[in-house]
């Protein structure tokens, strides 16, 4: 079964119950900087801080009583594993959550009050260590983005936006293994097929910027970037033919540009969010994706999952 429009619908009924329709955000104060008329879809303020909750809570709810009653196990470096860890929580199952070293305190902080039980290991191992405890317990995996039911959850950030400004001339997503932009570009064409949707990736992981150039999925080498949720090496094998087809480029953005458009956000647009929710508006600052006066333009802010002591880098940065 491949994703459509009629799953997305079908997930946003399903989760409705469970998650928050977050705003969506005229700032008008940033449109001087980008050069458009600027809009934000505040995922940081969904209920547990990020969109994740949508595809998390969307795959909880289609297991059965007895695969919730042998837990969930997640692979994840913050926010899909608090979704996982809330919905579980929600429905009485026990959920184990692994994380890379790297992965920021706030986050692994939040999860374990949920009541997760939290397994660290080396980003590169997550998934392997996932599948052992899932092959161990007898419990049920639930994957970050390559997964029909955790994209059509995402995508129902792409329906409420479609929902509440449907004259959008563009969409801007960050991107890392690509559930969420599968799933918002699935449902955004669907309903407004002339809006264009870009993906903004870090420059030191331009992992579907390099798929899409060898026409099938790539992995890139790993390299450190400020934006630890975007940390995936290979886009999802499920992922990669909605993003190819229903994506009109991508932006490779620099860490210095992601920064500014954390300070710009903040500062102007009076909107905290994490550094990798600040990647579309460093891709149109850094003038990567093409954007006129009179565009509308919406930019998914993904999450809001950071520590007061992470801003301090926000003072050496000049917009």
């Amino acid at each position: 079964m491949s994703l459509t429009i009629e799953r997305i619908r079908q997930a946003q009924a399903r989760i409705a119950p469970y998650t928050a329709r977050t705003p969506l955000l005229r700032l008008q104060n940033l449109d001087e900087s980008l050069g458009c008329e600027v809009y934000a879809k505040a995922e940081c303020m969904q209920i547990t801080g990020a969109f994740k909750l949508r595809g998390a809570m969307n795959k909880a709810l289609t297991l059965t009583p007895e695969e919730l009653g042998r837990g969930i196990v997640a692979a994840s470096s913050g926010n899909h594993g608090k979704g996982i860890a809330y919905a579980a929580k929600l429905l009485g199952a026990k959920a184990t959550i692994v994380m890379p070293y790297t992965a920021a305190p706030v986050k692994v902080d939040a999860i374990r009050a949920l009541g997760a039980e939290i397994v660290q290991c080396d980003v590169s191992e997550r998934f392997e260590v996932a599948e052992r405890l899932c092959r161990e317990r007898g419990a049920t995996m639930v994957p970050p983005f390559n997964d029909e039911d955790v994209m059509a959850g995402q995508g129902t950030a792409g329906l409420e936006i479609m929902e509440q400004c449907p004259e959008l001339n563009a969409v801007v997503v960050p991107v890392s293994g690509g559930g969420l932009i599968s799933g918002v570009s699935t449902a955004v064409k669907a309903v407004s097929p002339e809006t264009r949707v870009y993906g903004a990736e870090p420059a030191a992981l331009p992992r579907y910027s390099e798929s899409l150039k060898a026409g099938k999925p790539v992995k890139v080498e790993p390299k450190k970037s400020i934006a630890d949720a975007l940390v995936a090496q290979t886009p999802g094998s499920l992922c990669f033919p909605c993003v190819a087809a229903h994506t009109d480029g991508f932006a490779v953005v620099d860490d210095s540009f992601l920064l500014k458009g954390m300070k710009l956000l903040l500062t102007e647009g009076k909107l905290l969010c994490e550094p990798s929710s600040a990647i579309g508006i460093g891709a149109v600052l850094q003038g990567l994706i093409p954007v006129k006066k009179t565009d509308k333009v919406c930019f998914l802010i993904s999450g809001g999952s950071v520590a007061l002591e992470q801003l301090k880098i926000l003072e050496e940065v000049t917009i």
